[in-house]
């Protein structure tokens, strides 16, 4: 098997191809044989050694990957409700930039008969992140308003289309002029363009009152602006840091780093003027089975019914991994970033 391993925190060329030999399934396993693998901001971050959970349960060397499609190759002894030869797709907790993995059934699921494998493979971490942030920690109202940052991206795809379903009026929060549309067609009901707006009058404009919720993968200012801006007791889910690390360079700055944290909000519960802030990390969460599977099962009905539609994906070849951690750094793509084996 093939895999892809860094093994020390850095730029692009140490995302390394390495031959291993080829894995045998635990007797609860089974073993999918890899076509496709989601990439992630959260790969970025595991390749700079920043990323906390990756930290904590792996260490280097490591293989990113949290979400993958494929076909079942091998079913452990004690495995059940699959059959080789089968069409997969799944999460795992790393180890998925790889050409083959061993996971626990139940982190497996059957390919839908309209995605395909490419597809499927951007479906999971995307969708179950804008699941957990709309519908397991907070309770968001169909009255509400929010805002949606980096609407065209993968969990801003998700969020708005879930929020359509739920009645949720959104204000999609775009970088360039060619995101506009595809926000729209996700189902923004308004979309405010950062390349030619300036973004917090446009939202003081459009929600006089503040808006409910925002939904902030950006951190940094933008996480100080959207909570000046939120309504009496409005919701602040806060999910990642993408405004403080590099675009372009595949190193870390370090001094702008450190001034991206000095400069971040601090929060006082004395005086929080009855609004709430949130974060979490779903890489945390892998042992929650309930929630996981609560969000699957309701994802995978909706996407049978056509309510949500697959994340769009740009595809590339496994051996192209350099190529697509620039890419996806560099903020402008829309939808998911795929590696095919």
């Amino acid at each position: 098997m093939k895999k892809i391993v860094i093994h020390k925190a850095g730029s692009f060329d140490q995302l390394k191809i390495e031959e291993h030999p080829d894995l045998t399934p635990a007797s609860d396993e089974i073993k999918v044989a890899i076509c496709a693998i989601g990439i992630n901001y959260a790969d970025v971050i595991i390749r700079w050694g920043l990323y906390d959970s990756a930290r904590k349960f792996v260490g280097w060397p490591i293989t990113p990957g949290f979400e993958f499609s494929g076909t079942v190759a091998a079913i452990g002894k004690d495995a059940k409700g699959f059959e080789v030869g089968q069409k997969v797709f799944g999460l795992s907790l790393f180890n998925g930039y790889a050409t083959e993995i061993c996971v626990k059934a139940d982190m497996l699921y059957p390919l839908p008969k309209n995605m395909t494998l490419e597809q499927a493979a951007g479906f999971p971490a995307v969708y179950m992140t804008a699941y957990h942030a709309l519908l397991q920690l907070v309770i968001v109202r169909p009255t509400d308003k929010a805002i949606v940052h980096s609407a065209a991206g993968g969990v801003g795809s998700a969020l708005l289309q879930l929020c359509r379903i739920k009645g949720i009026e959104t204000a999609g929060v775009v970088g360039s002029s060619h995101k506009v549309q595809r926000a729209k067609e996700l189902g923004a009901t308004y979309v405010i363009d950062k390349s030619t707006q300036d973004l917090w009058p446009a939202i003081q404009k459009l929600y006089p009152a503040g808006p409910d919720v925002i939904f902030d993968a950006n951190g940094g200012e933008s996480l100080q602006k959207g909570w000046d801006a939120l309504a009496r007791g409005g919701k602040m889910i806060s999910y990642g840091t993408h405004t403080i690390l590099p675009k372009e360079s595949g190193h870390i700055n370090y001094l702008k780093l450190a001034l991206g944290w000095l400069n971040a909000p601090r929060f006082n519960s004395l005086n929080m003027n009855q609004r709430s802030i949130i974060t979490f990390n779903l890489s945390f969460m892998f042992d929650k089975k309930d929630l996981l599977n609560e969000a699957m099962t309701d994802l995978i009905a909706w996407l049978e019914a056509g309510d949500i539609e697959p994340i769009a994906v740009t595809t590339y070849a496994f051996t192209d991994v350099a190529q697509a951690h620039k890419d996806l750094q560099s903020g402008n793509t829309m939808g998911k970033l795929v590696l095919v084996v």
